[in-house]
C-alpha cells in the first residue's frame, strides 16, 4: 500500500472553493443528523509566550465517505502561518494510509467554507456591507467563500495591526467586486455592517450590542480553545446562537469561555440546514455562528483533494511499511 504525498503548494491548486461549498452544506447536515461518533479536539499547551499549543483533530466521519482523516496541528500565533500541520486519510474499513498532505491551506479553506456556509443560512438575504475583523490568512477565507453566497457592496476591514488590514484590503479589492476599506476603529468597522466576520486570537470580548445594528448576522471564529472570545456574553445572549457542534461550543468554543451554557445555544449548523430547527425569524433578529472547526470539514475538503490525483500518476508515493 502506497501512500499519496501532497505538500502544501500541490493542495492548494485543487481547493476549488464553489465546488466544495455545497459539499460542505451536505457534510454539517449529516454531521448534525447521523453521527454516531462525536469529532474530538484535544489540545495541549507547549513552553512559549504567547502561549503555542498541538491540536489533534480526529475522526474525521462522514456517512458516505468512506475514509476518516486525523488531524495534527502546531499553532504558533507569532509566526505567519500561525497554523501548520498535517492530514492524515485513512481507508476506513482497512486503516490504510491513503494520504499525508499539508493541511495549511485545507484548514484555512475548510473554515471560510463553513463561515460562508453558516452565512447563507443565518444573514439576511439582502446582506452585502460586511466588517471583517482581523486581516489574518482566515480573513481573506472568508471573503472569498462569503463572495460565494451573497453579492457584496462593501467591505470593511480593522486589525490592530494598520498595516495587516491595509494589505488585505489591498489584495482582495484586487479580487472582489466591491470596494475593500481599512477601518480606521472597531466601531467604524461594524457600524453599518449586515455581516461581521470575526477571526482573532483575542481573549477578551471587542463586540458588544451598542456596535451592531439589528439584523445582523456575526460569524466569530477566534473562539476555538478555552478562554478564547470575541463577542461579549450579553450580545450572544441577545441573539441567536447557532454551533457547529453543542459539546465542544461549550468546552472550547465562545459558550464555555464566557461562563454559559447549553441553554444558551440554539442549534447546531446543520440542524438548522435540514429544517429541524429554525433558523432566522425576522429582518430584526441578531444572529450569531460560533465554529470551533470540527474532523469532518477536514475529510470533505481533504477527500476532495484526494480524489483529484488518486488516478494520476504524476502524484508522490511512499510505501511506508516497507
Amino acid at each position: 500500500m502506497k501512500t499519496v504525498l501532497l505538500t502544501r503548494s500541490e493542495v492548494e491548486p485543487l481547493l476549488h472553493v464553489p465546488a466544495l461549498l455545497p459539499q460542505m452544506r451536505q457534510a454539517f447536515q449529516a454531521y448534525s443528523l447521523t453521527r454516531s461518533i462525536a469529532a474530538q479536539r484535544v489540545r495541549s499547551l507547549l513552553p512559549g509566550q504567547p502561549a503555542p499549543t498541538a491540536m489533534l483533530l480526529f475522526p474525521g466521519l462522514l456517512p458516505d465517505i468512506p475514509a476518516y482523516t486525523v488531524k495534527v496541528h502546531a499553532k504558533f500565533p507569532t509566526r505567519q502561518p500561525a497554523i501548520t500541520g498535517v492530514l492524515l486519510l485513512h481507508e476506513l474499513q482497512t486503516g490504510d494510509l491513503l494520504a499525508l498532505m499539508d493541511s495549511t491551506a485545507i484548514t484555512a479553506v475548510r473554515t471560510g467554507l463553513a463561515g460562508a456556509v453558516a452565512a447563507d443560512v443565518l444573514a439576511r438575504s439582502d446582506a452585502s456591507r460586511v466588517a471583517l475583523i482581523g486581516a489574518g490568512v482566515q480573513g481573506r477565507w472568508q471573503l472569498r467563500a462569503l463572495s460565494l453566497v451573497r453579492q457584496l457592496s462593501q467591505v470593511l476591514v480593522y486589525d490592530l495591526v494598520a498595516e495587516r488590514a491595509e494589505t488585505l484590503a489591498r489584495v482582495m479589492e484586487e479580487e472582489l467586486p466591491c470596494a475593500v476599506r481599512v477601518a480606521s476603529t472597531l466601531a467604524e468597522a461594524t457600524k453599518d455592517a449586515d455581516i461581521i466576520v470575526a477571526a482573532t486570537w483575542s481573549r477578551e470580548p471587542f463586540l458588544f450590542s451598542n456596535m451592531v445594528q439589528p439584523g445582523t448576522h456575526i460569524t466569530t471564529l477566534g473562539p476555538d480553545e478555552p478562554g478564547k472570545c470575541e463577542v461579549a456574553a450579553e450580545l450572544l445572549q441577545h441573539g441567536l446562537f447557532v454551533c457547529d457542534d453543542r459539546d465542544l461550543a461549550i468546552s472550547m468554543g465562545t459558550i464555555g469561555s464566557l461562563g454559559l451554557d447549553r441553554q444558551s445555544i440554539h442549534a447546531e449548523l446543520g440542524e438548522v440546514i435540514a429544517g429541524g430547527k429554525a433558523g432566522r425569524s425576522s429582518a430584526e433578529q441578531i444572529t450569531i455562528y460560533g465554529g470551533v472547526g470540527l474532523a469532518f470539514q477536514d475529510l470533505v475538503t481533504c477527500w476532495y483533494v484526494y480524489q483529484q490525483v488518486v488516478g494520476g500518476n504524476e502524484s508522490r508515493r511512499l510505501d511506508f511499511l516497507s
